[in-house]
């Protein structure tokens, strides 16, 4: 099943049977989507293929990263350009369906992948062949990763991501594998604002999908004003209710469950940066 290939500067790299999907636009930063690069690079097992998705036209700059990639890795990353941007879930759902591998790995073009993080996300799939998703917690910090600000650490096992599914994601969207026979089964990604990830959970579920997660930070995830920035103010207020309204719609939470979570919501988009910023630091995580 696997490989070793040859890189300029590292000597002797395994190679298995997956994608790594990524979508790319251009409000992202060409310095993270370029670390964001090199931790792939880095992975103790690479993937046979990065499927990277330009929701709509990019940046200059992240242009220049690319075509760098590109030109050194050119049978290894699939770039599909869409001519304009249609928003993550849809972006991914295109990106899914040109995977050539049956698992696929998302990754953010600004969060760093540990070096074993491939590996022992392939592990559990060879222990397991029965596994549809696989994730893990995240480390969450600012500018370097040495500067932690917090873990968001996820449910293990398959009965209690179930029931956390109910109110808030039980999957590190970043940190996931999963079956691309399994997603397609459950619809693929589906257009729903700050909920693609969770409505995808949720129909993997119903369909019978048999979850884990790993009992370890496997990805470092950018956090801190950048990102609270984007989860507050009334916009982002209204895409939050739209898409739990979405969730409730699929029979799978309650009116208390969506009526709870919307009422937190609110208190928290409302509030002041600083203080938001502390309220998913220290009270979501």
């Amino acid at each position: 099943m696997g490989e070793r290939i040859r890189d300029k500067g590292v000597n002797c790299v395994k190679q298995e049977e997956f994608s790594v999907l990524m979508s790319l636009y251009y409000k992202e930063k060409a310095q993270y989507f370029d670390e964001c690069m090199q931790s792939i690079i880095r992975q103790s097992v690479r993937p046979a293929e990065i499927v990277i998705v330009l929701d709509g036209p990019i940046s200059g700059a992240l242009k220049s990263i690319l075509i760098k990639y590109k030109k050194k890795y050119d049978s290894w990353i699939k770039i599909i350009p869409l001519k304009r941007n249609r928003g993550l879930g849809l972006a991914l759902a295109e990106g899914l369906l040109q995977s050539s591998h049956e698992l696929v790995a998302r990754m953010d073009t600004d969060d760093i992948a540990r070096e074993d993080r491939f590996e022992r996300q392939l592990v559990e799939f060879k222990k397991n062949p029965l596994l549809d998703i696989c994730g893990s917690h995240i480390i969450e910090f600012q500018g370097n990763i040495k500067n932690k600000l917090s873990e968001r650490r996820v449910p293990l096992k398959q009965k209690d991501i179930a029931e956390y599914q109910k109110q808030r994601s039980a999957f590190n969207h970043m940190t996931v594998m999963y079956k691309k026979s399994t997603v397609l089964k459950a619809g693929n990604y589906q257009h729903a604002p700050l909920m693609e990830d969770d409505l995808m959970w949720i129909h993997m579920l119903q369909v019978g999908a048999k979850c884990m997660n790993i009992d370890d930070s496997l990805v470092y995830a950018r956090t801190g004003y950048e990102m609270i920035e984007r989860r507050g103010g009334y916009e982002y207020l209204k895409k939050y209710i739209t898409g739990r309204k979405q969730i409730l719609d699929t029979g799978y939470i309650t009116y208390w469950d969506y009526w709870k979570t919307v009422v937190i919501q609110t208190i928290v988009a409302l509030l002041p940066k600083k203080l938001r910023l502390l309220f998913f630091v220290k009270l979501l995580r």
